[in-house]
């Protein structure tokens, strides 16, 4: 299991609250068979409408690992391909004011951490980013710290996901796939569980 301590990089300021899963992802996006080439599509639509001045167009920014947003952020439907698509443009954690509940679990389940952070820490910290685009960020799940240069903030998460990120047990398929030997064992003793007509583990 991959443990989430640390997360080190430039980082990317998208201004703006309420940034709903079809702006992340657009619908027409979700017929897709696999997550494969969904980094290529996040905010598409907001892309195409500012012309190359979107944020993730911008050339300062590109291989930014750290996304830093403002209240709300991944509202709306609950598609999984939202953080699937964020994470696969190269983002490993995002910083904001507050999150969407399904989308901030989803990221949970898929390794992304989401902390949020006090508004006026929040909006420094993308002026920080607007100013310097180079500037180096750490992001300290066991200090529950943002460093940005000199400058540093609290940070902010509920226990039991941080607890699962530090100890790298965010990944449920990854657990089962790793323990499938007691699964063998433990199934055929489950009285509710026929294992005559259960799937077959391989």
């Amino acid at each position: 299991m991959k443990q989430v301590k640390t997360i080190s990089g430039r980082g990317i300021p998208l201004v703006g609250d309420d940034i709903d899963t079809d702006r992340i992802i657009p619908a027409r996006f979700l017929r897709c068979v696999t997550f494969d080439g969904l980094g290529e599509q996040v905010f598409a639509d907001d892309r195409v409408q500012l012309k190359g001045q979107h944020p993730f167009d911008l050339p300062q920014y590109q291989e930014a690992h750290i996304l830093v947003v403002n209240s709300n952020f991944g509202c709306g439907s609950s598609r999984e391909h939202a953080p699937q698509a964020i994470m696969r443009w190269g983002i490993q954690v995002i910083l904001g004011e507050s999150f969407a509940e399904i989308f901030f679990g989803n990221c949970t389940a898929n390794g992304i951490p989401c902390v949020t952070m006090q508004s006026t820490d929040l909006k420094t910290l993308q002026n920080l980013l607007k100013t310097d685009p180079q500037s180096q960020l750490k992001v300290d799940l066991e200090g529950m710290q943002v460093h940005c240069g000199e400058w540093t903030a609290p940070i902010f998460m509920g226990e039991g996901s941080r607890q699962t990120l530090l100890e790298g047990t965010w990944d449920t398929c990854g657990q089962l796939v790793e323990n499938i030997a007691e699964i063998k064992t433990m199934a055929p003793k489950l009285p509710y569980l026929s294992w005559n007509s259960a799937v077959s583990l391989s």
